[in-house]
């Protein structure tokens, strides 16, 4: 069976190739769209790889150039640098290669290069939001890990540099042309950065499954996204090179984003308040703080946390959901413990470690968060600070 032959194509509504050797098609479909000078947009750990040279090598023709001047959560300035790089080069489209940050820096890129103004006037919640009413240049995506989903998301999230508060901007218009989904970008990855992703998308299809919103189709997205990661996450850490695992993951990822237009909830807004503060990596704060978020949740999310139990196979003592609930969150627990994820904020090492001294900046930023207006249980500010509190 030759390679082409085993990808699935979905439009859903990004037109997305699906499988091992995808990446290989991008050359045919930037030709067949009159590209002749893309900008690749990736980061600082794949700029020396051979996957960016492999790329390259693959788009005979094309006059490429490389903005890779993105590493951490994304800030204003990787934005701004990237749009002069795509001036300069006077680029026709946009190549996003990498993890979420590389695929958000470069959806803001493409938006800023047809966009007057600073990037930041342009998220959702500026006081004087500036419109999104351009056409962006042509913009494909190939993401390298499983967890974001930014590849088949309609926004991006950059942070200000000195403030280092994250900032949503949002627009169809930001949706890629074409997802190159190629599991096989993924098989490298760290053990680490594995888990760290896929319990970011874990979260995402969690969290959307779990937000009141009226939403039916996000649910059986997002329920089935859980299913997908239950069964493979595990598998794609121990066995980095399994392809079952990885291609499993990397549909996980982006059901996640899929269902999560029906909005996330209070580990996000906690996850972002990390980010912030102490710059943790966004999955890993995820994967941190979920079982933390879900047991202040159980009052309010019983039934669908008992149906989710079910999803990921786990085993309750008796039948009732309050039971069920608590084993979804017990597997929560056992599950970040086979992966390394601290199982609390204390346990998390670093350079910049994280103590109960942060707790009132942590809460500051994530009462202000809108991600948790759409929890199932309503967090307060005294809500928050008990939340870290107990995650300590």
């Amino acid at each position: 069976m030759g390679a082409t032959e085993r990808l699935s194509r979905f439009s859903f509504p990004t037109n997305i190739l699906f499988g091992p050797g995808a990446r290989k098609l991008v050359a045919d479909h930037l030709a067949a769209q009159g590209i002749r000078r893309p900008l690749i947009v990736t980061d600082r750990g794949i700029a020396p790889l051979p996957m960016l040279s492999a790329l390259i090598a693959d788009l005979p023709g094309l006059d490429v150039s490389v903005y890779s001047e993105i590493g951490g959560n994304p800030v204003k300035s990787q934005v701004d640098g990237g749009v002069a790089a795509y001036k300069a080069h006077r680029a026709d489209a946009v190549i996003g290669l990498g993890g979420g940050a590389a695929l958000d820096v470069a959806k803001a890129i493409a938006l800023m290069a047809t966009h007057a103004g600073d990037v930041l006037d342009y998220a959702w919640d500026h006081p004087r939001v500036r419109p999104i009413d351009r056409e962006l240049p042509y913009f494909v995506a190939l993401p390298t890990t499983a967890g974001t989903g930014s590849e088949v998301g309609r926004s991006s999230v950059i942070s200000d540099d000195t403030t280092h508060i994250k900032k949503i901007i949002f627009s169809p218009r930001l949706l890629a042309k074409a997802v190159f989904a190629d599991p096989e970008l993924t098989l490298d990855l760290p053990a680490h950065i594995t888990a760290a992703t896929g319990m970011d998308a874990l979260t995402h299809n969690v969290e959307s499954y779990l937000s009141p919103a009226y939403h039916p189709l996000c649910d059986g997205i997002a329920l089935e996204g859980v299913r997908i990661a239950a069964r493979s996450l595990r598998t794609a850490v121990r066995e980095p090179h399994n392809l079952q695992a990885r291609s499993d993951m990397m549909m996980s990822s982006m059901m996640g984003a899929i269902a999560f237009q029906k909005d996330l909830g209070a580990v996000h807004s906690c996850a972002h308040a990390l980010s912030t503060v102490a710059d943790l990596h966004h999955g890993l704060a995820n994967g941190i703080m979920i079982d933390h978020v879900m047991r202040f949740n159980l009052p309010s999310a019983t039934e669908k946390m008992a149906e989710l139990a079910h999803v990921v196979g786990a085993r309750a003592g008796g039948g009732l959901p309050e039971a069920r609930a608590e084993a979804f969150i017990d597997w929560l627990t056992a599950l970040k413990a086979e992966l390394s994820i601290p199982a609390t904020l204390s346990a998390y090492e670093s350079k910049r470690p994280v103590s109960r001294n942060d707790i009132a900046a942590l809460v500051e930023v994530a009462i202000n968060d809108t991600c948790h207006r759409t929890n199932p249980r309503p967090c307060t500010r005294e809500d928050f600070e008990r939340i870290f509190n107990a995650a300590m």
